[in-house]
Parts: structure tokens; sequence; C-alpha cells
């Protein structure tokens, strides 16, 4: 196989031991790699990474033919096994960890927090939860939150304009403006934003990232903590429900449309989740924007055009970057066969940037015609906070690009989170001015 340089100055010498965590730093390149020589690669038996646009959509749009357990492994811990291990074994495994930690369930039921959640369910289950939940999340809900996301982004750029011209974006607006919009629709105390940013990292690393592989204890105990401080939530709306979104789902619950866990682990997934990936979206798209100075320029001459570089920044550099899933039988795909019970890691990021479906798909170009791409996943399971990300992220933007004059990255490294699934900087350091 032929050498492939990528940026840096690191040479990758082939994929046979292809492992995510080796490129945190700058994936696109041995994305391409994986496309260009082998689009459905096995890496070992068993497993399996997929890169290319029609392969990865051959399969976020069969859910009969490629079950989200791959995702229900991946969240019991199945990266510290190589996703070698059955769903048995590692739930097994799992609540004998639980009980040598002390952590009882905090609810009459055998299922444990995040073992079976929207994000890891397959229809018709999913479609059902889905049903229930998006009811909470109507277009017209989220639209009018415009006002009151404009009232924070604003006040953030108030404290950063009133500080030093250098600043940490992730402090001091991206990661603050997700999680207070989050905690008010919860209706939660967004006081508790640091706990929140806590649990949100933790369990990154927990299931995506380092902590993933060298074991469960932080993961669980995160967890733990997490549904501890969610149930006490959801207990006080049933007896005092309220004009927010859990309050709808415990509505929903009184119908036996949804269960206790199911109810506690969605705001798990919104109290984490929910706010990490749109805090990523922001940091990215003020990276690719700065790195591409004539594009920016064009933007803050022409703000209208910020909605589709949102789009482009989701195709280009977006914030998940892969899924899994898992064979439910032997199939035929892009002519490799794959058996029953493999698992395939599926590349957003790489699909978004085939050639084939985006032309010089490595450029950044706000331009483009961006349909079809992968930042929100494909199929039933496309994100359900697509819409709240797009608006969250656009306004902050256009306050960003609007009141700060002559944003600039401060020189410096770019430190990455620990996660090969999901894609951001630790801190984003800016300076404006002269």
């Amino acid at each position: 196989m032929t050498d492939i340089a990528i940026r840096g100055g690191t040479i990758i010498d082939g994929i046979d031991d292809y492992d995510p965590f080796q490129f945190l730093e700058d994936p696109y390149p041995t994305y391409r790699m994986l496309r260009e020589t082998s689009p459905v690669h096995r890496v070992r038996d068993g497993l399996w990474v997929i890169s290319s646009y029609d392969a990865v959509s051959s399969v976020l749009c069969n859910d009969q033919a490629f079950s989200n357990a791959g995702t229900r492994l991946m969240m019991l811990g199945g990266l510290a096994s190589g996703m070698r291990a059955s769903e048995e074994s590692l739930l097994a495994a799992r609540r004998q960890k639980q009980k040598e930690l002390g952590l009882p369930q905090l609810l009459d039921t055998d299922q444990g927090w995040n073992e079976n959640t929207l994000i890891s369910m397959d229809p018709p289950e999913h479609t059902a939860l889905r049903h229930v939940i998006n009811q909470g999340l109507t277009p017209r809900r989220v639209a009018d939150l415009a006002p009151r996301i404009r009232q924070i982004t604003n006040a953030a750029v108030d404290r950063i304009l009133s500080g030093p011209n250098e600043f940490d974006l992730t402090e001091q607006l991206a990661s603050q403006l997700p999680v207070t919009v989050i905690s008010e629709m919860l209706g939660v105390d967004a006081a508790d934003a640091d706990d929140f940013k806590r649990w949100s990292d933790l369990i990154i690393s927990g299931i995506t990232g380092e902590l993933a592989v060298s074991g469960p204890e932080p993961l669980l105990r995160t967890l733990h903590e997490v549904a501890e401080y969610a149930l006490r939530i959801v207990e006080e709306r049933r007896r005092n429900p309220k004009d927010d979104l859990i309050s709808v789902l415990v509505d929903a619950e009184r119908g036996e449309t949804l269960t206790p866990i199911q109810v506690v682990d969605f705001v798990i997934i919104l109290l984490t989740a929910g706010n990490e990936t749109t805090r990523h979206l922001i940091e990215n798209a003020m990276i690719a924007l700065l790195d591409h100075p004539e594009q920016l320029e064009k933007i803050r001459a022409d703000p209208s055009l910020i909605p589709q570089a949102v789009e482009e920044v989701l195709r280009y550099d977006g914030p998940v970057q892969a899924l899994f899933r898992q064979a439910t039988g032997d199939v035929e795909l892009d002519g490799a066969r794959i058996a029953k019970g493999d698992i395939l890691t599926v590349l957003l990021g790489s699909a978004s940037h085939d050639d084939a479906k985006f032309p010089d798909g490595d450029r950044f170009d706000i331009y483009r015609d961006t349909q079809g791409h992968m930042g929100f996943g494909f199929g039933v399971h496309f994100c359900m906070g697509a819409a709240l990300a797009r608006l969250e992220t656009g306004i902050a933007l256009e306050v960003l690009l609007t009141r700060v004059p002559d944003l600039r990255r401060v020189d410096g490294p770019l430190e990455r989170i620990d996660s090969f699934h999901v894609r951001g900087p630790r801190q984003l350091r800016l300076a404006y001015g002269t």
C-alpha cells in the first residue's frame, strides 16, 4: 500500500491496524485513505470500518440488516474489549461492577442507565419512543427559543467585550449557551452547568474515549450521579408539573407511553450529549471560518450566508464523527461479506468528505451544495436536536461576527477532547481588536 502523508508530517504506513484514537488531531487524510483503498474495511474478524458515502448511507438506511445494538455494545463498554464481547456478557460485567462499587439501582427495574436508550434502540420501539419525545421538541417550541438564545449570546458577548481582548470561546460562550438553553428547556437550574459539563466530559470519554478502554468505573459513577440528579427533577415534576420538557415527558409516562427509566435516560442524554455536540459545532464553525478568512469576510459582508455556512461546517468538520451498528444476519456490502453479529464503525465524517458525493470534499466552501451531509446522522436516527443545534450555532455566529471585531485564533496547539466519536477542542483561545 502506498504511504500517505498527513498534515503535520505524520506518515501512515497502512490501514490494517486502523485505530481511530491515533488520528484525533486530523482524521480526514486517514478517512480518504480508507475510502480510496478499502471503503468497507475489515479491521479484524468481526469488526469493520465503513467510510464511503454510499456504504455509510446503505448501512444507516437499513435498520433491519444493521441493528443499533452496535451502539448499545459501545455504550456498555464494548471498546474495552475491542467490541468483541457479547451484549449479555457486557451487561453482566457492568452489573457486577455496579455492585462492587456500591451503586444501587435507583428505580425498581433490572435495566441500568444508558443500557437501552433512544439512541441505541431499533424500530419499532425507537419509533414509538421518538414520537413521544418529539412532542417536546416541536418546530414551534424550538423556533420560540430564538429570542432567548439571542439574549444569552449577547450577554456572553457583553462579558467578552468587557474583559481582556484574549478569551476562551469554549468557556465564555460555546459551552455556556447550549447548557443554559437545555437547562431552561428541561426546567432545571442553569447554576448546575458546571456539573453538566463535568458529566458530559466524563460520559463522552467513558463511552468513546480513553476511559472507555481503561475501565468502566468512572463512567458508572458518573451515570449514577447524573441519574440521581435527573430522578430528583422527574419526581418533583410529578408533584408540580411546569411548562417544560421534563413535564411533557412525565405526562407521557403517566399515559404509560414511557417508562420511568426512559424519562430519566432521556434527561441524561439532553443534560450531557445534548449540550456537548452543540458546543463543538459552535467551536468547529469558528475554527473553520477563521482558517478560511476569505469566506469569513463574505459572511461578515452578508450574514444571510450563515445558515449555509453552518451546514458546510456540519459536513466539513461535524461534531459527531462515527456511529456503530451490528449486522443482524449475513449480508454483502460493497462486495464485502459481513457475517451476522459483526460490528460496523460507520464513519460519518468520512462519508461527508467523499468526493463522489461532495466534489473536492476536503475543501471548505460555504457556497457548496451540502444536501445529504452526515453531520446529524442519517435515516431513522437522524438527530432529534438538529433544528435546535442549527438555531443556536447560527445565532452565536451572527452575534460574534457582528459585534466582535477582528476575531483571530491565539497561537498555540489545539488540543482535542478525548473521543474519536465527538470532535471538538478542549478550549478555543481567541483574540480580537488590535
